[in-house]
């Protein structure tokens, strides 16, 4: 037996002696003591060795045993993962837990998502596991104190599925592999059809003449070679996937489809080897053809719904340039370090101008064309363009934390949030094609008594005619899509429930500063009472109102003079700010403060004094939005009420709520005073809140649907379920319309799924349907299905 090795230095596997990578966690207890382990492998070695009831084997061996090979080579470069530096360019930490975006191989129905998701939240740490059926990717949350993100991946691959960090590249080089492979396969079963299908013509329609039984028979051991290329290579990943859910105790898509194929070719041989019998070699090289051509179409657009957001990742470039000019990789970029943009150049990283003044194109983010003005202190994204001129950037987060990965995360999340709808229809298909398997083996059984020499045609009808992998896409590739499609729109969806929400919106519950205003005051008049010109007595105003901080202060920025100075600046709250200019006593402020009167200061009125004399009234304004009353009239004429919810005064609330055309108005309320609006609302009302302050963060967390405007505070962005980028108001009413078509495409899809299933199932069990056929209008559904979804990436016109 092993002696224990000196407990100051590393213990090597106990299975193989070679040397225990850092950061790992496999054991096994062996002769009563935990036993550290290198791999996988040598773990599922060992661990086997012990079930077999063998450990004396580890008693008497004289030399550690050869490195395991269990489980592939690929599975034990996953350890890799677990480095933390590694870790940092896709892992998110949220709290004690972590967070990764996976891609996945292999995944092809609903069953394979639940198959996935269910072995996975058995594993100890894991929080969650949600798989996109569509996108083939999956968010995993778990708790790195109790898991390690490699044992969580080689749960995955022990499934027989293929795990890794989704990386936008990596993932459509897999795709185009992915893609090779099926023409492979298609290729193959295309040939031999061809070939099987004139051996056929011979055999059942005798274009020869009489056939003696010998050239029969002949004919049957040619088509039997052809078919089993088919058999044993075209048609694996339907068996592969069959046996994954079988394994994981569900019943998947391709189970009846694997069993037809396979009593097919059995029976064909058994009939080959006695001579008797039919055989049904064509049908199935035509079986495995026309599903792999549905499989290969389906999957092209599928990655076409999937594309757009992995897109967004291509737009940050690998490399970037340091200030000294050399050029170093983004992924190796740390926050605080900082580096130069040149013109024309995608900006590599999140991060705030330091140097320069600069146009930027944001529309891929905002899906707004025209460029920004960026100055010092400006935050800029990665993967938007500059413009002209370069500029110094210093970076403040990693790629991990960019907006980009946290606009694809998003919106992987929302897709993983599936609708009541779509848990439904999986729910369905899975019990599906248990009812499928049992209606086939009845049918079996009726027509065996009656016309037995049909029966087995008959069955393999039922069984590939009725899957139900339309269903099973109708809801899923149809959210992706939509999804897509509101980032094109400059819109950020947070949770999934957006879509179903947003068709059943009869409220709308609307903020007014930076809402359906621009929330940045401007001066829009100025009166002078006194021989000092308007010029000078803005620059004096911009002065004083240098030492206050509120955006009324921030409305005289833009006279600002540098030779123009008020000394001894004091602000009175409340009332305004006084100081000393050139010996004057200069006020600026409320009527009240400023002239020393009793007059009630009018509204969006400052006074400003000098020496006690009234020199100056400026008028100042919140712009609003152009689109502001467009837009309300729009959800008015929809027959959705509206609401103005503002803090600001009665006066400045009604004065924009009736040049808008909004007839409810609650003004100066507080956040407490929001949220008790929404909460004394009546249950049959379904609340859309538009905000952007810190005040709204409670009301738009309380409402049924929220959006956070883009230019808005982080506390409100992270309370809302969408967040407006551009801050464009129109592209709500473009998502509430997207909504409105994602239902309509959603019902047309489980209409269409189900009543195919409703009308082939009869027509298959009364043995109408040659099972040809059968296989084509099942792979003819999935790819309606999917086509039908496809539609919402399409701009509408005029």
């Amino acid at each position: 037996m092993n002696s224990q090795n000196n407990l100051n230095l590393p213990s090597p596997c106990y299975h193989c002696g070679e040397e225990v990578p850092d950061n790992t966690n496999f054991s096994v207890e062996i002769l009563g003591q935990k036993r550290v382990m290198c791999c996988p492998g040598c773990e599922s070695v060992a661990q086997t060795i012990l079930d077999s009831g063998l450990v004396s084997y580890y008693q008497y061996r004289t030399t550690p045993a050869q490195k395991a090979e269990l489980i592939p080579e690929q599975l034990q470069t996953l350890i890799h993962y677990d480095n933390e530096e590694v870790q940092s360019e896709f892992v998110r930490h949220k709290e004690q837990y972590s967070e990764v975006t996976l891609s996945l191989e292999g995944v092809s129905c609903a069953a394979c998502a639940w198959l996935i998701e269910k072995q996975l939240a058995s594993q100890n740490g894991v929080v969650s596991m949600r798989v996109n059926t569509t996108t083939h990717r999956a968010v995993l949350v778990w708790d790195k104190t109790q898991a390690q993100l490699s044992e969580l991946l080689s749960a995955i691959h022990r499934l027989g599925y293929k795990a890794a960090p989704f990386e936008a590249d990596k993932q459509e080089a897999t795709y185009h592999k992915q893609m090779k492979q099926y023409l492979y396969r298609l290729g193959i079963a295309g040939l031999a059809t061809m070939q099987v299908m004139m051996l056929a013509v011979a055999l059942y329609l005798e274009v020869f003449g009489d056939l003696e039984p010998e050239f029969k028979n002949y004919f049957r051991w040619v088509s039997l070679i052809f078919a089993t290329p088919v058999m044993l290579y075209s048609a694996l990943p339907f068996y592969i996937n069959a046996w994954r859910s079988i394994q994981g105790k569900t019943l998947g898509m391709d189970v009846p489809v694997s069993l037809a194929m396979i009593f097919a070719y059995v029976s064909s041989l058994i009939a080959t080897v006695t001579e008797s019998g039919e055989v049904f070699f064509e049908s199935i090289s035509m079986f495995a053809f026309f599903l792999l051509l549905g499989r290969f179409l389906e999957m092209r657009a599928r990655r076409k719904a999937a594309a757009a957001s992995g897109n967004l990742l291509k737009l940050i470039p690998a490399m970037a340039t340091r200030l000294d000019g050399e050029q170093v990789p983004v992924k190796t970029l740390k926050v605080g370090d900082r580096i130069r943009v040149l013109p024309g150049e995608n900006i590599p990283s999140d991060g705030k101008i330091v140097l320069g003044r600069v146009h930027i194109d944001e529309s891929m983010l905002t899906g707004e064309s025209i460029p920004v003005v960026k100055s010092v202190d400006d935050y800029v994204y990665a993967g938007t363009m500059n413009g002209e001129e370069s500029f110094e950037l210093e970076v403040t987060s990693t790629k991990a934390d960019s907006m980009i990965s946290s606009i694809i995360r998003l919106q992987d999340e929302a897709q993983l949030s599936k609708p009541r709808i779509a848990q439904i229809a999986d729910i369905v298909a899975r019990y599906f094609v248990a009812v499928i398997l049992i209606t086939a083996a009845s049918t079996w059984v009726y027509w065996h008594q009656t016309k037995p020499n049909d029966a087995f045609w008959i069955m393999l009808s039922v069984l590939v005619a009725t899957c139900p992998c339309a269903l099973s896409l109708a809801t899923p590739t149809a959210l992706t899509c939509a999804t897509s499609r509101l980032g094109n729109l400059g819109i950020l969806l947070r949770k999934g429930h957006v879509f179903e929400t947003l068709c059943k919106v009869n409220h709308l519950v609307i903020d007014k500063t930076g809402t359906l205003t621009h929330g940045e005051i401007v001066i829009s008049d100025i009166q002078t009472f006194s021989s000092i010109s308007e010029i000078e007595v803005s620059q004096i105003a911009s002065s004083i109102e240098s030492h206050a901080n509120h955006p009324i202060a921030r409305a005289f920025d833009t006279y600002r003079n540098p030779n123009i100075h008020v000394s001894d600046v004091e602000n009175i709250i409340g009332s305004g700010l006084v100081g000393n200019y050139h010996g004057s006593i200069v006020k600026i402020g409320s009527a009240s403060f400023v002239l020393n009167t009793h007059n009630t200061t009018k509204p969006n009125q400052i006074y400003m004094s000098l020496d006690g004399e009234h020199i100056a009234t400026f008028t100042y304004q919140d712009p609003i939005r152009a689109e502001s009353k467009a837009f309300i009239d729009r959800f008015q004429q929809a027959g959705i009420s509206v609401t103005l919810l503002t803090g600001d005064s009665h006066q400045n609330a009604e004065l924009t709520a009736n040049e808008i055309g909004i007839k409810k108005v609650v003004s100066e309320a507080k956040p407490e005073d929001k949220l008790n609006y929404l909460n004394s609302l009546d249950k049959t009302e379904i609340t859309m809140m538009l905000g952007d302050g810190i005040n709204d963060a409670p009301t738009l967390a309380g409402a049924h649907l929220s959006v956070a405007m883009g230019g808005g505070t982080d506390a409100a962005k992270a309370s809302a379920d969408m967040v407006l980028l551009g801050d464009q108001l129109d592209r709500v009413l473009a998502a509430r319309d997207l909504a409105l078509q994602t239902r309509n495409i959603i019902r047309e899809n489980l209409a269409w799924s189900l009543g195919y299933n409703a009308l082939i199932l009869p027509l298959a069990i009364a043995g109408l349907i040659a099972p040809y056929f059968a296989v084509i209008g099942m792979s003819a559904s999935s790819i309606i299905v999917v086509s039908n979804s496809l539609r919402l990436l399409k701009e509408k016109q005029g």
